[in-house]
């Protein structure tokens, strides 16, 4: 596998303290992501394309499971996936913290998997892979 601080620097050739990776295939996803690029930057996180080449190799998941949901990646090794991202992201942002909020609540977690799971499987999908998975009753994350 490779490692995510030799092989993933930011446009500018650094190195990023951790990636945010979206559906680059998704409009909804890339407006979220582009929206988020900003803040994120100023504290040392990048994103890119679940579709880089890199990055199926870095995560080692195969092409249909990564494009499954949201994915953040530390230089330190954590790894989030779905909401779980956005309570990562929560502690990087302020005005996201109600998110982390929300989480530590009894059930909110949960809460926050089911939001995501609707509004992933209401987004349109124009990945093969993600698509046949949903028109297989599967949900488009």
């Amino acid at each position: 596998m490779i490692s995510l601080t030799s092989e993933m620097t930011d446009r500018k050739g650094r190195h990023a303290r951790g990636w945010l990776f979206y559906d680059a295939e998704c409009g909804f996803c890339t407006r979220v992501a582009r929206w988020l690029a900003r803040p994120l930057h100023k504290r040392g996180l990048a994103v890119a394309p679940l579709q880089d080449p890199r990055v199926a190799e870095l995560l080692g998941l195969s092409p249909e499971e990564l494009l499954r949901a949201i994915r953040l990646v530390m230089s330190d090794g954590q790894r989030y996936g779905g909401a779980e991202v956005f309570v990562a992201l929560a502690r990087e942002l302020w005005w996201l913290r109600p998110l982390a909020w929300i989480a530590s609540l009894p059930g909110g977690l949960s809460l926050m998997r089911a939001v995501y799971a609707r509004v992933a499987s209401r987004r349109q999908c124009r990945s093969a892979s993600v698509r046949l998975s949903a028109s297989a009753g599967g949900s488009c994350l």
